[in-house]
């Protein structure tokens, strides 16, 4: 059965379901489906779909089937989330989401919808406790650690935030035991997680070298936190998604530090060949401020942060966004084919990002909010710093429910010996549709 139906059957049951003295109106207070007069128990849906039009310069090697390609340009959806969620009672939380990331015509067909999220919680105390359990982005370390697709500054989340994303995790969504909640405004989450297997990994090798990698050895326990405190606005945490901005409807100004710790996860050869285990450490502080600044509904959303990855000696992982090539004639690139660069190693990342929204109306009823963002990676392996960055403009046509993104990325290539070769850049059009 295909998904829409199932979702229109579930609206149709929970419709019969209803109280005859909810009315038709209930339903959509809110976008919710209320299941008391108050509406304090509810259920509500809400769809994504980020679709990308872009253009890009390959690294070199780059091989698309077998031919070679210096750049393309390719036509994908970066996202597609349907999410339900609801209070069922005054203690009881379920939430669930599934759906797809980087499908393009490189992507297998009719096999990449999956769950990403399915838990529940139990509030202990409303405010200062809630206990839960299941696959969820409960995380640790930093604010976009668990990034709010729907509400992203610009055409991504900074992604290296999400340390182990599909490597002993499923697109950063974790097996996990957590708890949550705020003490004053103090805001908090601690989890317990349980890896996934490095042998099903996209690019599993299970072969052990002087660089470090994650070992393929049954994994122990993952412990994850993260703490801020919320000095203005209070910030939601039913959820584990954190805003990206909130286009001037919210002052908030947050400072907060985390951390993710497992104990011998790596391993990689010695000097004599013998092989040594180490525990992955990560710790991160940030500050986040996003808030109104004129009468005519300007806003400034900025965010900056300080990361230490420690994976191990040398340890780096290219990432690469529904990547438009699969193969390579050049091994000596440490970048991989396509679009890949090494986002995630063992050093010290810092990153910032800044958006201003211009005023309302500017364009008809629509407006702009240019932004841009740059991560800086001091990484063990490399011999010189590497630089990503993004600048785009936002076109808010609805604010996130209806907006057009153009964007230029670039990312820095390396050989594998880490010495820096040349830059790459992409040009991204993104269209989004926010049902929420």
């Amino acid at each position: 059965m295909k998904t829409t139906n199932i979702l229109a059957a579930g609206l149709l049951l929970l419709g019969f379901c209803m109280p005859q003295h909810l009315q038709a109106q209930d339903f959509f207070k809110d976008r919710k489906l209320n299941l008391n007069e108050d509406g304090s128990n509810y259920v509500k849906f809400t769809f994504l779909t980020q679709a990308w039009l872009r253009h890009q310069d390959f690294n070199p090697g780059s091989t698309i089937n077998g031919v070679a390609q210096d750049n393309g340009t390719d036509i994908g959806i970066r996202r597609y989330r349907v999410q339900m969620y609801g209070q069922l009672t005054d203690r009881v939380f379920i939430y669930t989401q599934f759906g797809e990331n980087n499908f393009n015509n490189m992507s297998d067909r009719k096999v990449g919808f999956f769950v990403h999220d399915a838990m529940g919680d139990y509030a202990i105390d409303k405010e200062k406790l809630s206990l839960g359990m299941g696959l969820s982005g409960w995380s640790g370390l930093a604010r976009f650690a668990s990034p709010s697709a729907g509400t992203i500054l610009g055409v991504d989340a900074p992604l290296y935030q999400q340390s182990t994303n599909d490597v002993t995790d499923q697109f950063l969504r974790k097996l996990s035991v957590f708890a949550k909640g705020k003490l004053g405004k103090l805001d908090y989450r601690i989890a317990m997680a349980k890896p996934m297997n490095i042998q099903k990994s996209a690019n599993y090798n299970p072969t052990v070298t002087t660089n470090a990698t994650f070992s393929s050895e049954p994994p122990n326990m993952q412990w994850n936190g993260y703490f801020q405190y919320q000095f203005k606005d209070q910030e939601s945490n039913q959820t584990p998604y954190m805003t990206g901005t909130y286009l001037g409807k919210k002052k908030v100004l947050n400072v907060g530090a985390g951390f993710i710790y497992q104990k011998d996860v790596i391993w990689r050869l010695g000097t004599v060949n013998d092989t040594i285990r180490e525990n992955m450490v990560h710790l991160a502080a940030d500050v986040y401020y996003d808030a109104p600044i004129g009468s005519r509904g300007e806003a400034i959303s900025a965010y900056g942060s300080i990361t230490h990855y420690d994976f191990g000696k040398n340890y780096t992982r290219n990432a690469a966004v529904m990547n438009p090539a699969n193969g390579t004639t050049n091994p000596a690139i440490l970048n991989g084919s396509g679009n890949g660069f090494p986002m995630y190693g063992t050093g010290t990342i810092f990153y910032g990002q800044i958006g201003y929204k211009l005023k309302d109306n500017l364009i008809g009823k629509t407006t702009l909010m240019p932004y841009a963002s740059l991560q800086h990676a001091n990484y063990e392996r490399l011999n010189r710093a590497m630089q990503f960055y993004d600048v785009g403009v936002n076109w808010l046509l609805s604010g996130h429910t209806s907006k057009f993104t153009v964007a230029y990325q670039s990312r820095p290539v390396y050989n594998t010996t880490g010495d820096y070769l040349e830059r790459k850049g992409a040009i991204i059009a993104q269209y989004q549709v926010f049902f929420n």
